[in-house]
């Protein structure tokens, strides 16, 4: 993505742009992928160090509260950042340690369960766990 069409996002996003915030778009956003914060800070620190590992953190959540990113949360050592905000699944592989998308229209769910009382479905997050033959 361009720095003029990073910076329309974060008007229409309400985030306050910075050199920082922008690099962090600039990596994050330029295809869609699978990152965690660590990859993201090795990305974006890859000629110098200008942007401290908190301030990716802190910028990777503020994209994923105003909607510009997802967190895929693996389990509880391995958080994923994509940046595909489409409705899709995800295939974890154990072996790799790789997270990529598949098409929702390939599931056949029967239906979703009844939702407990005074509660609201924010979203279906699916990941299926794959290993490498053996």
């Amino acid at each position: 993505m361009q720095n003029e069409s990073i910076l329309a996002l974060f008007t229409k996003s309400n985030i306050k742009p910075t050199s920082q915030r922008l690099v962090i778009a600039k990596a994050m956003l330029a295809k869609p992928q699978h990152l965690s914060a660590e990859q993201v800070l090795s990305m974006v620190n890859a000629e110098d160090e200008l942007v401290s590992k908190a301030t990716v953190y802190n910028t990777l959540n503020l994209f994923v509260e105003k909607g510009l990113i997802k967190q895929v949360l693996i389990d509880s050592s391995k958080v994923f950042f994509d940046s595909n905000t489409g409705a899709h699944g995800h295939f974890y592989n154990e072996d790799s340690g790789e997270l990529s998308d598949f098409d929702p229209i390939d599931i056949n769910l029967a239906g979703m369960p009844a939702l407990p009382d005074n509660t609201e479905q924010t979203g279906v997050d699916l990941i299926v766990r794959i290993r490498n033959s053996r």
